[in-house]
């Protein structure tokens, strides 16, 4: 009995093993369907490709993430709030006139409401010192600050610029981010720039774009130019904020933007970190910015002029107007002539005669060259101190400063 079972358990076996041979030999897909069906819970359905394990947690070399993370804790939300309130009015305390007209207090009330002016600001100190722009906190009652980590605090205005549309503010807080400053020797036209601020209150946003050219100027914005030109999107509340390379590091305060919508269309304005740093040490050591000045009202020289007096290139700075009691009147410097050069430095235009002068400590002596009924001259001007500009009023609001010449 035994025997037989065990013969038929060979003849099943060795039919199975030769319907295989068969099988694998005419018809091997229908093994290979079969295999696929009990991998189907472990695999898609359709071909996906996708990133290896061993690269999911990696670093993209086009993504500018760790930049912006050591970069976004030292930008801040600055709110600054205006008493807008009118003076009270003397007949609401009358029973009769209450009587008659009521309490009209309606539109007063909306009138009443604090004016809040939305930007941003940068930590530039663990000590709390933050870089923003000088519109932004301008004649402000109250400043708060308020920090990526979720801490909001009051600032306190240390000075400000407004001929570079600078602000310093200062706030006591513990464990503060800085931002690291970059160098601005380093920059071309062309790096890759990220823009940190909060537009439109949304919220810290971080774009992106390129370094589109360099020292802007004329422009009209500040008595002051030489900004960085981007095409990172930068918009309303933005202003104070950070401009930094691929690394994190600051290169310029978010400025002004050129629009007719209100929104960024791709020319945004930014002042360069060399000229922050410059404004923020003089504003802590001193409280002010003290800048050069000879007292003069400069034009540039334009080919017309050139050709009237006798001049061989088509750059400089024209004498309009000389203050009277000023250096340049001290010196000897007459209305007509042209200014070509302050201490050796070329004088291109009137930005450029501005921006040599301020950079010179008053009370310094300068060799100024000028051309005066086409002779050279060479004078030294003793270097007073710029005086600050005048505070517009509502009526004056538009007018453009005579510039001072520097």
């Amino acid at each position: 009995m035994l025997r037989r079972f065990w013969l038929f358990f060979a003849q099943a076996v060795t039919v199975l093993l030769a319907l295989m041979f068969i099988v694998v030999t005419l018809k091997p897909q229908w093994l290979q369907h079969q295999g696929e069906l009990g991998q189907q819970l472990a695999e898609p359905i359709v071909a996906l490709r996708e990133v290896a394990p061993g690269l999911a947690g990696g670093r993209a070399a086009d993504s500018y993430a760790d930049a912006a993370q050591k970069a976004m804790p030292a930008v801040v939300n600055i709110f600054s709030s205006k008493d807008g309130s009118l003076p009270p009015d003397p007949r609401r305390n009358d029973p009769l006139f209450r009587y008659f007209f009521g309490n009209r207090n309606h539109g007063r009330q909306q009138q009443e409401q604090p004016a809040t002016n939305l930007g941003s600001g940068v930590i530039v100190s663990p000590e709390g010192y933050i870089l923003t722009n000088q519109h932004v906190i301008d004649g402000a009652d109250e400043i708060e600050i308020a920090l990526s980590d979720g801490r909001t605090t009051t600032a306190k205005v240390i000075g400000a610029d407004p001929e570079t549309d600078l602000a310093v503010l200062k706030i006591n807080l513990p464990n503060l981010p800085a931002i690291t400053l970059g160098r601005m020797d380093r920059v071309r036209v062309g790096d890759v720039v990220l823009a940190i601020g909060n537009p439109f209150g949304v919220g810290q946003t971080v774009t992106m774009g390129i370094v589109s050219a360099l020292g802007r100027n004329h422009l009209g914005i500040n008595t002051f130019e030489n900004f960085i030109q981007t095409d990172a999107p930068i918009n309303p509340g933005n202003s104070g904020g950070a401009l930094v390379d691929v690394y994190g590091n600051l290169l310029g305060i978010n400025t002004a933007i050129y629009s007719r919508s209100g929104g960024s269309l791709g020319i945004g304005f930014a002042i360069p970190v060399s000229t922050a740093r410059s404004v923020l040490e003089s504003i802590i050591t001193t409280g002010t910015v003290t800048r050069g000045w000879i007292g003069v009202e400069p034009q540039d020289v334009t080919p017309e002029i050139a050709e009237s007096f006798g001049l061989n290139q088509n750059s400089g700075a024209i004498v309009a107007g000389v203050l009277q009691g000023g250096p340049a009147d001290k010196a000897g410097i007459k209305p007509g002539d042209v200014l070509l050069s302050v201490n050796g430095a070329d004088i291109t235009d009137t930005t450029r005669l501005l921006n040599v002068i301020a950079q010179i400590k008053p009370g310094t002596d300068a060799k100024v060259h000028l051309v005066r009924r086409k002779q050279d001259l060479d004078i030294d001007v003793i270097i007073g101190k710029r005086p600050p500009p005048p505070k517009q009023t509502d009526e004056d609001e538009g007018d453009e400063d005579d510039g001072g010449g520097g």
